[in-house]
């Protein structure tokens, strides 16, 4: 008897170079834009008068589950969940944004100059960082943000020390193993000058992860951000912040009052895998070695 072959959907048919991956990434990039979108848009709905002040309380009802005057229902401390959730989503960007890009810029000088110069530079830089990498993210920001206080800036910046190894020991693999290339040797005999070289020769042959790093650490900044809110430690009490309203949300809990957890747990859950996804498929995009057709 002649077995029966399988058709499966459409949806789970890839053709060449439309791998799952990349069909992932897709879903990440419209996850994360979708919240680039809110944190934009969030002050203009309250300035339409479609959303409410997210620090006002005064005007309303204490613990009032979902309902159409407010979507997500309110705290024990009578704040709209539903502005509260949007507005979170700006604090959450803007800190892990600034702190991206704050390691990125350190750590990718550092690597090229590292990686270039070698010698004791090379040694003394790996040393440093090797030391950073070895602490846990979460406990090493959580005694910067002691050190340096509450508030966006502060919160950027202990978030951003314990990425600033990773861009470095990418980019200074990445340049050790090009800065022995031909095109750089005939750079070199031409009469470029360090500077040169590093930006005109190796910056652009060394970065093609750094994306990845991006998106990937944003990921981790995010949850690290809303682990700094919930001790606390984050950003100012009267700001939005996903962390900070979990918890306050878990003292409601026990009582029944499920709402004020739920929307920014998935708000928080969701940027997270969006941006991961967005990082996966960025790490198969520019490695092709490493796609896999469905």
């Amino acid at each position: 008897m002649t077995p029966t072959k399988v058709k499966f959907p459409q949806v789970f048919r890839f053709s060449q170079g439309h791998s799952l991956s990349m069909q992932l990434m897709a879903i990440g990039f419209i996850i994360t834009l979708f919240f680039v979108l809110i944190a934009i848009l969030a002050p203009t709905f309250q300035a339409w008068g479609w959303l409410q002040d997210p620090t006002e309380s005064l005007k309303n009802p204490i613990n009032e589950p979902p309902s159409w005057q407010h979507w997500f229902g309110t705290t024990n401390q009578g704040y709209d969940v539903f502005s509260r959730t949007l507005f979170g989503t700006q604090a959450a960007l803007q800190v892990v944004i600034l702190a991206t890009v704050l390691s990125l810029s350190i750590g990718v000088p550092l690597g090229l100059v590292s990686g270039y110069l070698a010698g004791r530079l090379d040694r003394i830089l790996l040393f440093l960082m090797d030391s950073i990498y070895t602490l846990p993210g979460l406990l090493l920001s959580v005694t910067l943000a002691f050190v340096v206080g509450k508030g966006v800036v502060n919160a950027a910046i202990a978030l951003s020390i314990s990425y600033i190894p990773q861009y470095y020991r990418v980019v200074r693999n990445h340049t050790v193993s090009v800065k022995n290339e031909l095109f750089i040797e005939a750079a070199q005999a031409m009469g470029a000058n360090t500077w040169t070289v590093l930006s005109r020769y190796l910056f652009l042959n060394v970065i093609q992860n750094v994306p990845v790093l991006f998106t990937l650490n944003a990921a981790d900044a995010i949850l690290i951000l809303g682990g700094l809110g919930f001790l606390g430690l984050g950003l100012p009490d009267e700001v939005p912040e996903w962390g900070h309203d979990l918890k306050l949300a878990l003292e409601a809990l026990p009582t029944g009052i499920w709402w004020t957890a739920l929307f920014p747990g998935l708000a928080l859950t969701s940027l997270v895998v969006g941006l991961s996804l967005l990082g996966e498929g960025l790490s198969e995009f520019f490695n092709p070695k490493s796609r896999r057709q469905g």
